[in-house]
């Protein structure tokens, strides 16, 4: 089974794509995604039309699960933000339906590699959509040709480091409570996040 992929991959395929073997048209990472619930669920890029959802989404962002002033509150205030990390970066959401519940980006610093963020609402959480998210970001960095990718956590939000470090992301440095961690393409996870289903379900990602 080949899914046939115009360049509209959000719309292009069925669900049942197990065995795809992609086309040129895909994009890095198939969009198409099933947590661990059995729903299904895309991930696509950020895009005007989902701007307003997203602002929706961090408007109803639980505090508890901020962290270190972001994301920021008041529609203003996340507007301005969104409107930066989509004019500097490159993000992706996750759609249930027309419903963002999560988004995911990087931005390109003056040096090093991109600082990543990824950003899952408190409905939405133990679903493995954070993790789904981090797959997606990585595959676009190395296609746009970046070497890694950089984040900064608390060292107690634990199931994110867990995620983090379970994709490869090793701790650069320690400064009080918060972790500055790499990843490093090299070691292979952004081939692997790039293959299509089919030879994903071989090597699990």
């Amino acid at each position: 089974m080949r899914a046939r992929m115009e360049p509209d991959t959000t719309t292009a395929c069925a669900w049942n794509h197990g065995e795809c073997e992609g086309t040129p048209f895909c994009p890095p990472r198939c969009p198409r995604f099933v947590d661990k619930h059995g729903h299904s669920l895309l991930v696509v890029p950020l895009t005007d039309e989902f701007v307003d959802p997203l602002v929706e989404m961090y408007r109803d962002y639980a505090s508890e699960h901020r962290s270190m002033g972001l994301p920021p509150i008041g529609d203003s205030e996340i507007r301005r933000w969104i409107d930066r990390l989509h004019a500097k970066g490159q993000n992706v959401v996750a759609l249930d339906g027309d419903r963002v519940i999560g988004h995911a980006g990087f931005v390109a610093g003056d040096d090093g590699p991109p600082e990543f963020l990824v950003y899952v609402h408190q409905d939405a959480h133990g679903r493995g959509i954070g993790t789904e998210l981090t797959k997606h970001a990585i595959a676009f960095a190395a296609d746009s040709g970046y070497e890694g990718l950089s984040l900064h956590v608390r060292d107690d939000n634990e199931a994110a480091v867990t995620v983090y470090r379970r994709l490869g992301f090793e701790t650069a440095k320690r400064e009080g409570n918060e972790l500055a961690m790499v990843l490093d393409f090299e070691k292979g996870i952004a081939e692997e996040v790039r293959l299509a289903p089919a030879e994903r379900a071989v090597v699990g990602v």
